[in-house]
């Protein structure tokens, strides 16, 4: 699940909107995901799972936030509850299937929030899959947005999520820096409204070794949802995910199965 290069919303794929991408169209779905990248991420870091999940009939839907790879020349969007307003706005016309939500990161906060949205408007999630990040009601704000440019690189270097090459070329650090930071602010700054409770089951994951988050922090998730909740555990840091590709693909198939089965 590593980021892919910038593949944008052609290429074989649907752009179905700014805010939605589809690399691997399903004919007929049996459901549909939802993906929400980390902070300074693209929606080609689900490209793997878009493709290996479309064999089995989910058509995964990735969201691009403004100011990376084909939305470059838009500013970013340093506010959490104004992203999840125009995703929740962008995802309508897409909720005619058994739909989940998965989001790394901040992305899970995302995530989160566009449960809630789309719940309220009628339309809820068969499931939420919620990834090495704090529950919304137990989000701290450690300064991270406003450090520094180098000490940004080191905190992102230090969690292993980008190739460290990419910090050698200031060409290019001036393209991605600006969006790094500003999901930073949209996520120290988060403040969670408490509200209705999620009505699916929430599924959390994690790296053991997340320096970012500790796994007894994901706990905290179940309080987010009247549903069941689950959490499993992987070997590695913040981005495990790379290194357990096809087993969380497997695990969201099955889990995908058996809450659209249940709803």
């Amino acid at each position: 699940m590593m980021e892919s290069p910038d593949h944008g919303g052609g290429q074989g794929g649907v752009d179905t909107g700014s805010w939605i991408r589809g690399f691997h169209p399903v004919p007929d779905p049996a459901a549909r995901l939802v993906c929400f990248p980390h902070a300074g991420g693209s929606a080609s870091f689900f490209f793997p799972l878009s493709r290996d999940l479309a064999q089995r009939g989910v058509e995964v839907l990735p969201v691009q936030y403004p100011g990376r790879q084909d939305r470059r020349a838009e500013p970013n969007v340093p506010d959490m509850a104004v992203m999840a307003d125009r995703v929740a706005e962008a995802l309508a016309p897409h909720l005619d299937r058994p739909f989940a939500l998965f989001g790394h990161s901040m992305g899970a906060t995302l995530a989160y929030e566009v449960a809630r949205r789309v719940q309220d408007a009628g339309r809820a999630p068969v499931a939420l899959f919620v990834s090495g990040r704090r529950a919304p009601h137990r989000v701290v704000d450690d300064g991270l947005h406003l450090l520094s440019d180098r000490e940004l690189v080191e905190d992102i270097m230090a969690l292993d999520g980008t190739e460290s090459g990419m910090f050698g070329d200031p060409e290019l650090l001036d393209l991605v820096l600006p969006a790094i930071r500003s999901d930073y602010r949209a996520a120290e700054t988060y403040r969670y409204v408490p509200g209705p409770q999620l009505r699916c089951p929430v599924h959390a994951l994690t790296g053991f070794s997340d320096p970012r988050v500790g796994v007894g922090e994901l706990h905290h998730w179940a309080g987010c949802t009247d549903g069941p909740f689950e959490l499993q555990v992987y070997p590695g840091g913040h981005f495990y995910l790379t290194d357990h590709a096809e087993a969380i693909t497997t695990g969201i198939a099955e889990r995908l199965a058996a809450a659209t089965a249940a709803a």
